[in-house]
């Protein structure tokens, strides 16, 4: 049993909004198996929370989900359980408005399996860990975008390539881009890694229009647009 009871939980981010335009749940990572309590706040909470500040400032209500336990645990996929209950809870408190899903490595996996909810419109994966057991028929008419790093350390490049390939066939609206000189933490190239998701989330939540660069790498048939490369700024 975890140390406190009170998990899972929804984490508001900023000033909530009586009637937001969309709502942002974002997930956090963690770890392939531990039955540890999630009730600390670890540097994987941490490291979201500069996404989740950057979206709340845009005006949709952004929550950081709080798992009951740190670890993935397969066959239980106990984030992914948190994460289907946090939709509820959220489709509760904002009734038929559009929920953005936003995760990171194992967040990000656990995102991707909980987007067949029916409030979610979309979902971003950041650097997720994932494999060929990982199903995409819940990502039918949900808008898709998966990024890595080049510099990837941890979680596999090839396998979120191959997902977003048979993610692709699911839903046409699949885009997947490549940061250069990235890697699994997003301190490298932090601000890429924020610009690439505030875009594609305000424009999925109709806040902001569609942004052009996106929005084409979506409507590229595969296998273009899932190696679209995030080019580095020149100084």
């Amino acid at each position: 049993m975890p140390e406190n009871q009170d998990l899972p939980r929804l984490d508001v981010v900023g000033r909530p909004v009586a009637a937001p335009p969309g709502v942002v749940l974002v997930l956090h990572g963690g770890r392939s198996r531990s039955r540890e309590s999630g009730e600390r706040k670890r540097l994987t909470y941490a490291r979201m929370l500069p996404f989740a500040w950057t979206l709340a400032a845009a005006g949709p209500t952004v929550y950081i989900l709080r798992y009951r336990y740190r670890g993935w645990n397969a066959p239980f996929k106990d984030p992914a359980l948190d994460a289907d209950w946090a939709l509820g809870e959220i489709a509760r408190r904002h009734t038929g408005v559009p929920v953005v899903l936003v995760g990171h490595s194992m967040g990000g996996r656990a995102a991707l399996t909980a987007a067949g909810a029916p409030n979610v419109v979309a979902v971003c994966a950041l650097a997720p860990w994932l494999d060929d057991s990982d199903p995409v028929e819940q990502l039918a008419g949900r808008t898709v975008l998966i990024a890595h790093g080049d510099r990837e350390r941890y979680t596999d490049p090839a396998e979120s390539y191959a997902y977003a390939v048979r993610a692709k066939h699911v839903t046409g609206r699949t885009a997947r881009f490549e940061l250069p000189g990235a890697g699994h933490y997003m301190l490298h190239r932090a601000r890429a890694w924020q610009s690439l998701v505030r875009r594609f989330v305000l424009g999925s939540l109709g806040i902001e229009p569609e942004d052009p660069v996106i929005t084409n790498a979506l409507r590229q048939p595969a296998p273009g647009g899932l190696r679209t490369v995030v080019p580095v700024s020149p100084r």
